[in-house]
């Protein structure tokens, strides 16, 4: 097969030679004794970016959002949480596993947000009723995944941030694509993580490094969080190797993504004159286009146009029922787009056309 399009994330971005050549050259040292200077180089610079005192670098944004949320929650405590928030969705219910947090999901608008007064009403309970879990902490994410990309406004977030210190509650921000968000909205990152508590980011995703997610935050926080990333295997030893990905994703790779941006747009108004295909919802505002198959112009159900395509060389994922999305990263080119668009035009063209 010739060269394959991967549009089923940005998790599939692969290591840029810098990268490659600043982990061979990189300092190292045990970072779980705290003496890996590379590490302490990103750990620096990421709270530097984001506004914050500390960073912690964890294997995993999951493992990064769980000690999050066991940083903030005792047992029995309660996270607010997006109903479609990928913490609930795709982290394997790790925070009630091994927290025993209790999770209250709230569906969120088209926008991302949760609505705020839903958000208050899981916060206001009876603190002296037994009964009740009690609010520990609410999670929002930005950009929002199964939202579309959508990235939530340093507005919305101050807001977020102030009800739950009314309420004596942490915010814990899942900002996996924080960058994506930032550039979308024209504002720096640290603007948008400053009424966080904290906040998990991804270096691994369109950033391009390896592997690796930083959380960051206050020094106490930070430091809670360090010893349950021991406790969950989070431990790393000679990790300067993967900061040293790390360092160059933060200083190489965040303004770059203004290309992945354009090519989602590229890629949207493609799909957009594809009979067949409706695009769900438009326009992209991140990395991310989201678009289904129009039961009255073909009769490709979404399972089948997916396998369309990927037998024709483009790789595409379902995410939420019915809806496929497609990722640009730096692994896809603007020839890619346009090659993308072709094979899904020639999918729907050589499908019956249906009435139904």
């Amino acid at each position: 097969m010739s060269h394959v399009v991967e549009l089923r994330s940005d998790t599939f971005t692969l290591p840029t030679p810098r990268m490659l050549a600043a982990a061979t050259a990189a300092r190292l040292g045990d970072d779980v004794y705290g003496e890996d200077p590379t590490v302490a180089e990103l750990e620096s610079l990421s709270a530097k970016l984001l506004g914050k005192e500390a960073g912690c670098l964890m294997p995993s944004g999951t493992m990064a959002n769980l000690a999050a949320l066991l940083t903030h929650s005792p047992r029995g405590g309660k996270a607010v949480v997006g109903a479609e928030s990928d913490i609930y969705v795709y982290e394997a219910g790790g925070a009630s596993v091994f927290g025993g947090i209790v999770y209250e999901p709230i569906t969120a608008a088209e926008d991302g947000t949760l609505p705020l007064d839903a958000v208050a009403d899981a916060f206001e309970v009876d603190r002296d009723d037994p009964q009740f879990a009690l609010p520990a902490v609410l999670t929002l994410e930005t950009p929002h995944n199964r939202r579309g990309g959508i990235p939530l406004t340093p507005g919305y977030l101050a807001a977020a941030g102030a009800l739950a210190r009314r309420h004596g509650v942490a915010l814990h921000l899942d900002g996996a694509r924080i960058f994506n968000a930032a550039l979308a909205l024209g504002v720096p990152a640290a603007d948008l993580a400053a009424p966080a508590d904290t906040v998990q980011f991804c270096l691994s995703k369109g950033l391009s490094a390896p592997i690796g997610s930083m959380l960051v935050g206050d020094e106490a926080s930070i430091a809670t969080a360090r010893r349950y990333r021991k406790m969950l295997g989070g431990g790393m030893r000679q990790a300067g190797m993967i900061a040293a990905c790390g360092i160059v994703a933060l200083t190489d790779m965040t303004d770059r993504l203004a290309d992945d941006h354009a090519h989602a747009r590229r890629l949207a108004e493609g799909l957009a004159d594809v009979p067949g295909l409706r695009l769900d919802p438009e326009p992209p505002r991140t990395n991310m286009v989201f678009f289904a198959v129009d039961d009255e112009g073909t009769s490709h159900t979404t399972e089948s146009l997916i396998e369309a395509a990927r037998v024709r060389g483009v790789h595409l994922a379902e995410l939420g029922r019915g809806r496929i999305r497609a990722v640009t990263h730096s692994g896809v080119t603007a020839a890619d787009v346009d090659r993308a668009v072709d094979v899904l035009a020639d999918a729907v063209a050589a499908a019956p056309r249906t009435t139904r």
